[in-house]
């Protein structure tokens, strides 16, 4: 009987095992002897991956192959893909870090009805982002304040933070709307931003305090 543990294809087959152990082992494997045939495999399990902690691992796999075979895969999975299709994709493009990808960071990925779609489209885009678009995403991302539970608004402030100063005037303009949400969120993103170090809930509820009192942020 031929070793399991050895070759491409039973670790390639392990990415079926109902083991999760077993398809994280398998995802090692893959990812440790790179082989371009691998990579539709890798992308097609990434699909379907119940497991967080082997998702993470084919997606290490796949930025141990060249980009020029990956990226276009994974592009693909942006247009055709389900929910966690799309994600894992978006995951996977902003840990290979190929700019080339940015194109394809639309503003329906950034505004993507599912909440884990979108957020890892905001952590793909502030990745990807060419020198001189930070205003433009910022403006999208923007139109994002508000949304969602703690963990959504603390990611969308987090890659709004990772752009800078550049986000002020989107938020500034967000801060003066009528959406008390809105502003609020607006709110702690700013203090963030000045204050990297301040906790995202201490920063959410200050600024709804603010908001609850007619101010419009750390200067109202």
């Amino acid at each position: 009987m031929p070793n399991q543990e050895n070759g491409p294809m039973p670790a390639l087959r392990g990415l079926e095992s109902s083991d999760a152990s077993v398809r994280l082992r398998a995802a090692l494997a893959v990812g440790t002897t790179p082989d371009p045939g691998h990579v539709d495999k890798l992308v097609e399990r990434c699909a379907v991956e119940p497991e967080f902690f082997v998702r993470d691992m084919l997606t290490w796999a796949l930025t141990r192959h060249p980009s020029a075979m990956t990226v276009p895969r994974l592009l693909d999975e942006l247009r055709s893909g389900g929910a966690q299709a799309r994600s894992q994709a978006l995951h996977t493009l902003s840990k290979i870090g190929d700019r080339q990808a940015w194109p394809a960071l639309t503003r329906a990925l950034l505004t993507d009805a599912d909440d884990e779609v979108a957020r890892s489209a905001w952590r793909a885009a502030v990745v990807l982002v060419p020198a001189g678009e930070e205003p433009g995403l910022a403006a999208v991302l923007s139109t994002q304040l508000g949304r969602g539970g703690r963990e959504t608004q603390l990611s969308l402030s987090r890659a709004l933070v990772a752009l800078g100063e550049v986000i002020m005037p989107a938020l500034d303009a967000a801060t003066a709307g009528r959406d008390p949400g809105v502003r609020a969120h607006a709110i702690a993103t700013e203090r963030l931003l000045r204050d990297p170090d301040a906790g995202f809930a201490f920063a959410i509820e200050e600024a709804k305090r603010v908001v609850a009192l007619g101010g419009t942020g750390p200067e109202g």
